[in-house]
């Protein structure tokens, strides 16, 4: 399902662009997830915990602009799409800092939204809606793949480390860290950069010779012995991101 969030300190804007996104998908028969945000704010502090397939952002917005929103989206997430719809076309070129998919002009022009959000959805990769079932101590949980930073093997169970900062432990396993994350790997997005670690690399902010740092700050440990190997793959998954915009 499509997550989409949407930022306008204008109710009636808001109001208007929702309509327009209700009978774009509605036209197409996709299924989404629409958020509404008033505040710049609001939408920084959910985007610590939580991400979106596509953003639309007003520019002139109060205490936080669309153009400081959009590039800690940007920090925090490479994939996402990102929309402008303003009243102001004199931040176009700023804009593009955050590598938007479009910088559209209010009045909105509604056949122009719709080619917008047609392209904006060709681009996104609903495979990181794929799922992991978890075996915990009381129960089973399935995680998106999308919400896993990263998995660390300790005394022969696996801790799974989501986004939103919670841990997810599942039972002692009898096969080895490699067989059973291997559904895992199976999505090329994560990396296994140390004998007991894999890393969601859609969620890396910092890469240096001997650790992974990822969203929120958490540290991850890179063989040694593998760093030429991780380091390799890494800049792979950069490349193919930068050319698939």
């Amino acid at each position: 399902m499509l997550r989409i969030a949407i930022c306008d300190d204008q109710p009636r804007e808001l109001e208007i662009i929702n309509e327009y996104i209700t009978e774009y998908l509605g036209t197409h028969t996709l299924e989404a997830e629409v958020k509404e945000f008033s505040h710049p704010d609001k939408l920084l502090t959910i985007i610590e915990a939580e991400s979106f397939h596509f953003y639309i952002l007003d520019i002139v917005m109060p205490m936080v602009s669309g153009l400081e929103l959009g590039k800690e989206i940007r920090r925090l997430d490479r994939e996402a799409q990102i929309i402008y719809a303003t009243t102001e076309p004199q931040f176009a070129l700023q804009a593009y800092a955050a590598s938007p998919v479009n910088y559209l002009i209010k009045p909105l022009d509604k056949q122009q939204l719709f080619e917008t959000l047609a392209f904006a959805i060709s681009k996104i990769d609903l495979s990181e809606e794929q799922t992991f079932t978890v075996k915990t101590a009381g129960s089973l949980r399935i995680l998106n793949l999308s919400e896993i930073l990263c998995c660390e093997y300790r005394s022969h169970a696996v801790i799974f480390t989501l986004t939103d900062g919670e841990e997810v432990i599942s039972r002692t396993i009898r096969e080895s860290f490699a067989e059973y994350s291997l559904p895992i790997l199976k999505d090329t997005r994560f990396l296994q950069c140390h004998t007991s670690y894999l890393v969601n690399m859609r969620r890396v902010e910092r890469f240096a010779k001997d650790s992974f740092t990822l969203r929120g700050g958490k540290v991850v440990p890179i063989a040694a012995k593998q760093y030429q190997a991780v380091r390799d793959q890494y800049m792979n998954f950069l490349m193919a991101k930068e050319g698939c915009r």
